[in-house]
């Protein structure tokens, strides 16, 4: 049986860009080599596409030694029209290489200029079957304004607050002051278009709020202040149904904090005692059963198709959702794949099933 070709995208011009090349490193250790053969491309932080080495070593996770991806000088030529999917690369002496034609993209890519239906457009210009979501899908996951309002519409609860632009900021500072003191301290300050917490703060009174909006307005044009919600950090791994089945939801992940106040990127992602990741965790049987409704119905609100992760609180009045993530975390200790594995997917099971939704839903 002849192995598949997967392009494997990671890196990136958002602020996630290490991230996702840990990502990439997990599944480059795990996909199965007797089922595909794999094109790593980077993409540098000034959005250069390169032909990058085939080492998961490379990119592994360090919160010392981030990874990253260095312009090495190569550049990957896409394929020209619709009738190829060829893929070339120009090295660093100018000759143009084949590297034949690829059979699906894997785009592991966090944030903005990846993960927000921009990459996901340009591959469906040029025809080529991808992983993930969709364009519609992805910017929406991405736009945390647009999603709540989605998700309201669905009839899914969202933590009460209201959105802020740069512009309504720098002309009237005082009226958003006094928009906070009616929604309550202590609020959140977040990006709209950001991912792993980056530029996210948490405000407790007045004083606290221009160094949060200056954080936030650093990432995106536009923020979220919510209030803070009082609850469990509950998660849940979402997959597409295979052949026009139903949304597949997985068992259900908590955040469990031991030694920072919210889950900010320092606690995800650089202090291994910030944290705990555990899945699945304890919900009665109705809590269960609501978590995957909501997360299911989340996901076919914004039309979902490739996968995420949904994230919620639990309160004493039930699921509100926080956001969709529709290319989550995916090293090998990130929730989304533990959450499967818990549900009885091991990982280079989910990477096939995800290559595999992807070849289905090919657009």
């Amino acid at each position: 049986m002849s192995k598949l070709t997967v392009a494997i995208l990671f890196g990136g011009r958002s602020s996630e860009h290490t991230i996702s090349c840990a990502t990439a490193g997990g599944v480059l250790e795990a996909i199965d080599r007797t089922k595909y053969d794999v094109i790593p491309i980077g993409v540098t932080r000034e959005g250069a596409f390169t032909l990058e080495e085939d080492s998961y070593a490379k990119f592994v996770m360090d919160p010392a030694n981030m990874p990253e991806v260095h312009d090495n000088g190569t550049r990957i030529l896409w394929p020209q029209s619709t009738t190829t999917r060829e893929l070339r690369y120009l090295d660093t002496e100018g000759v143009v290489h084949s590297l034949g034609d690829i059979d699906v993209v894997f785009p592991i890519l966090h944030g903005r200029w990846g993960e927000d239906g921009t990459v996901q457009g340009m591959l469906e210009l040029a025809a080529l079957p991808y992983v993930g979501d969709g364009v519609l899908a992805s910017a929406l996951g991405m736009d945390k304004h647009f999603a709540k309002i989605v998700f309201a519409a669905a009839g899914i609860p969202v933590a009460p607050g209201f959105t802020v632009t740069a512009r309504e900021w720098a002309s009237d500072p005082a009226l958003v002051t006094a928009s906070v003191e009616v929604l309550g301290w202590p609020a959140f300050v977040k990006p709209a278009r950001a991912g792993s917490s980056v530029g996210v703060t948490k405000v407790a009174e007045p004083a606290d709020l221009v160094d949060a909006m200056a954080a936030g307005l650093a990432e995106d044009d536009k923020v979220l202040i919510e209030a803070a919600v009082l609850g469990r950090e509950i998660e849940c791994g979402v997959l597409g149904g295979r052949n026009g089945g139903p949304t597949r939801v997985s068992l259900a992940g908590e955040i469990v904090m031991t030694g920072h106040e919210f889950y900010d990127f320092e606690a995800k992602y650089l202090d291994g005692s910030g944290a705990d990741v555990v899945c699945p965790t304890n919900l009665t049987d109705a809590e269960l059963a609501s978590i995957r409704d909501l997360a299911a119905r989340a996901f076919d609100a914004i039309g979902g198709s490739g996968l995420a992760r949904a994230d919620f609180f639990l309160t004493e009045a039930g699921f509100v959702i926080n956001e969709l993530n529709t290319m989550p975390g995916f090293t090998p200790i990130s929730m989304f794949p533990k959450c499967w594995l818990a549900s009885g997917m091991s990982y280079p099971e989910l990477i096939d099933e995800l290559i595999t939704l992807g070849l289905e839903t090919a657009r």
